[in-house]
């Protein structure tokens, strides 16, 4: 099932029947271990309303107060392009390090209010000038510690400041506008397949200027690890979104425009679909 975050209410596609569902407050909603069996059985009870289809201009990011952190150099890929932004700055080693490392990176990456949602507009940051966009697969995940779902992430990287100095990561990382969410969350009774695949397309004036693509289960640590350390010493009351890293990255050639596409698609998630301010 998928569910959207809508600016009136909650709508479920389940194997492409709509439902609206009589949730006014997101956060209780989505913070249950048993999300699955709560929609399954809103389904079958019949308070759920049957509705002609989805409007893409009503859906807003999938998210309410919880926090968006996020992974790092969790792909080999990416391990490689961090060593390559930051060789002249002496931070290539630290990279090769936290690639092999017990403890992964793990960073905060946004509060709501920065978090824009399908078909909206990202920023780049004005003061920098090598910018990209990581499509990551998302994890949705209640106070508990539990994956309860997935989404799309698009956690958009300023590569020049970052590759300046490993300590400029904030900066590179969390601005407003600097990370999409959406267009659903995608929950079922068992985990994603691990052979999934996600799709990076960038298009300037309608032509296709980069495409890439990665099969999760190229991931270097599980799920449930990034969480865990995610949640060490801290504490989620509505639950968290953790990004899980990006292994598509463009070479140093590239830099993204205003007026940029950028498309990533998840398997059985959907299409998150956003242009650059």
């Amino acid at each position: 099932m998928k569910i959207y975050k809508l600016k009136q209410g909650v709508l479920v596609d389940d194997n492409g029947q709509h439902y609206s569902l009589p949730i006014t407050e997101w956060d209780h909603f989505i913070n249950d271990d048993l999300l699955f069996q709560k929609l399954a059985e809103f389904l079958r009870s019949g308070k759920a309303t049957t509705t002609n289809g989805l409007n893409e201009a009503d859906i807003l990011p999938p998210v309410g107060n919880q926090e968006l952190w996020a992974c790092g150099v969790t792909y080999l890929r990416s391990k490689l392009g961090r060593q390559e932004e930051s060789k002249t700055a002496g931070g290539a080693d630290f990279y090769a390090r936290v690639y092999e490392a017990d403890r992964p990176e793990v960073f905060f990456k946004s509060t709501p209010h920065r978090i824009v949602g399908h078909r909206a507009k990202v920023n780049i940051r004005k003061d920098s000038a090598w910018d990209v966009p990581e499509p990551e697969l998302t994890l949705v995940v209640t106070s508990s510690g539990k994956i309860v779902g997935y989404t799309i992430g698009n956690d958009m990287s300023s590569r020049s400041i970052e590759g300046e100095n490993p300590l400029y990561l904030p900066q590179a990382k969390t601005y407003d506008g600097c990370a999409s969410l959406g267009p659903c969350i995608y929950v079922a009774d068992k985990p994603l397949d691990n052979n999934s695949l996600i799709q990076l397309e960038i298009k300037r004036e309608n032509s296709k200027i980069f495409e890439g693509n990665v099969p999760v289960s190229q991931m270097k640590r599980t799920q449930e690890e990034l969480v865990s350390f995610v949640y060490r010493e801290c504490s989620f009351p509505v639950g968290c979104l953790i990004m899980t890293g990006t292994g598509i990255v463009p070479g140093p050639d590239f830099t993204l425009k205003s007026g940029d596409e950028i498309k990533i698609t998840i398997d059985h998630i959907g299409t998150l679909i956003n242009t650059v301010r």
